[in-house]
């Protein structure tokens, strides 16, 4: 007889989702979903705003990249007021970004993933978190706690607070830098590349430990989307769209991010309230694609820093040819990206030009329709408008990060249980791994849970007793 294992919640990530395992008679997996269960509507109840509310309106969709937003929201509005903005402001606006980058992969790997790689997938669940790291790793845990504080801390010195900023404005930023903020933040970022550096060294050393997991862990044939400069190398605020394919063969390059409608498709499921982007030119579900560190490592001919740079040949290393196709290895891509991050920062910072008080270019809407997108810690981030003669929202399109990568953790969930999942003689530990290949993509749900109404509802009216009285259904 057929039967459902559910996981919920799923443990360690942002937002709520379940994971929903089917069973069959001699207790094999036959079918494996993750299930984004928590519904907003950012896309519809934006409507009818004025345009310049939403770069602070949408980063109100996470409070742990609401930075994410505030820049791709900034760029489309740049994009319908047709500015270019001062040189100074998007130096400005690239730092911030990267102190995102910095604050959010090392939650990501430090505290939600590392009790899994330090601890053990099989250990107790009691202590298989920050706090069991924390007893067992505390000199790593210090490390972890202070580099996100040093993101967060930069965030602040440049918005005036940690999260939802109001900083990034359309056409550029609100204020120019000072020196004292300048020195403020320069000083704290040779400590956090030497923690960088310290972390990636360890975690080096624990990647032959894991070669079974990686080998399972979403080793999916994949499509890679992210931004890349003109001359093909890593970048996160700015660029052009590449996507390269399993064989590490460029199959769209030099996109416009304007275009990216062309290339990008969105399906729905009637099990998730999440999207199902897609590579338009392979359809439906075969257009799958990965996006996020992983992705963009693999698209990058080089970092443009020292230390990330030696750090980006060592990763391509894990794999003879091609990309890197093991969603294991988003861990050792975050790590690169905070080294890489943390060098970006400081020389940005020291250009004379970061001081300047041209930072902000100001203009009335010029055109009915903007889009912009930059690089997330998640991955590829799209926000695309459209306004009236008034200014006010008519249509909005957000492709989140998370979001793309919704067709791989679907399919990394059934690789996973079925190379690790006995229906006869279930075990924690083998459903941890099936929860922990969703870590390794670092989901942020609250981000990306905009498909309106897809998803069947159900709602249950119970009296003091607890029984149901009545039942309200759609779907």
């Amino acid at each position: 007889m057929s039967r459902t294992v559910t996981i919920e919640p799923v443990t360690r990530i942002e937002g709520h989702a379940r994971i929903t395992l089917q069973l069959g008679g001699g207790g094999e997996v036959e079918d494996a979903r993750f299930h984004l269960t928590q519904f907003r509507g950012f896309e519809k109840f934006c409507e009818g705003r004025p345009y310049r509310e939403m770069p602070a309106l949408t980063a109100r969709t996470c409070g742990i990249c609401p930075v994410s937003h505030i820049i791709a929201s900034n760029k489309a509005c740049d994009h319908l007021l047709s500015v270019s903005i001062p040189p100074t402001g998007e130096k400005l606006r690239r730092i911030m970004n990267l102190a995102q980058m910095v604050q959010s992969h090392a939650l990501s790997f430090f505290h939600l993933s590392s009790p899994d790689l330090l601890l053990g997938w099989d250990s107790d669940p009691v202590s298989r978190n920050i706090f069991g790291v924390m007893r067992q790793y505390p000199d790593l845990a210090k490390d972890g706690i202070r580099l996100r504080q040093i993101g967060q801390s930069i965030i602040e010195t440049l918005g005036g607070k940690k999260i939802h900023p109001t900083w990034v404005v359309p056409g550029g930023v609100a204020d120019p830098l000072t020196p004292e903020k300048r020195e403020a933040m320069l000083r704290q970022l040779p400590e956090g590349l030497e923690i960088a550096r310290r972390t990636y060294d360890f975690f080096k050393t624990l990647v032959p430990k894991f070669k079974d997991e990686a080998s399972h862990f979403g080793t999916l044939p994949t499509m890679f989307l992210s931004l890349v400069t003109p001359q093909g190398n890593l970048e996160h605020y700015d660029g052009l769209l590449r996507i390269k394919d399993a064989q590490g063969r460029i199959v769209e390059d030099m996109v416009p991010p304007e275009d990216y409608e062309r290339i990008i498709g969105e399906a729905v499921e009637d099990f998730s309230y999440m999207k199902f982007p897609y590579y338009k030119p392979q359809g439906y579900p075969k257009g799958i694609y990965r996006v996020g560190p992983l992705a963009r490592l693999n698209n990058a001919q080089s970092c443009g820093t020292p230390y990330a740079d030696v750090a980006l040949a060592e990763f391509h290393m894990l794999q003879e040819s091609g990309p890197i196709a093991s969603s294991f290895h988003y861990h050792y891509a975050r790590l690169v990206e905070i080294i890489y991050a943390l060098e970006m920062m400081e020389r940005l910072l020291k250009d004379p030009a970061i001081l300047d008080h041209r930072v902000r270019a100001r203009a009335r809407s010029n055109r009915d329709e903007g889009i912009g997108v930059s690089e997330a810690p998640r991955g590829t981030l799209i926000h695309h408008y459209r306004i009236d003669d008034d200014g006010l929202i008519t249509w909005v399109n957000l492709v989140i990060a998370t979001g793309h990568n919704n067709l791989a953790m679907n399919q990394a969930i059934r690789q996973v249980a079925d190379a690790y999942v006995d229906g006869n003689q279930l075990q924690e530990g083998m459903l941890n791994r099936v929860e922990a290949v969703i870590r390794c993509f670092d989901p942020c749900l609250s981000c990306a849970s905009h498909a309106f109404g897809q998803m069947p509802l159900r709602i249950e009216l119970k009296d003091a007793a607890g029984q149901v009285v009545d039942t309200l259904s759609r779907g």
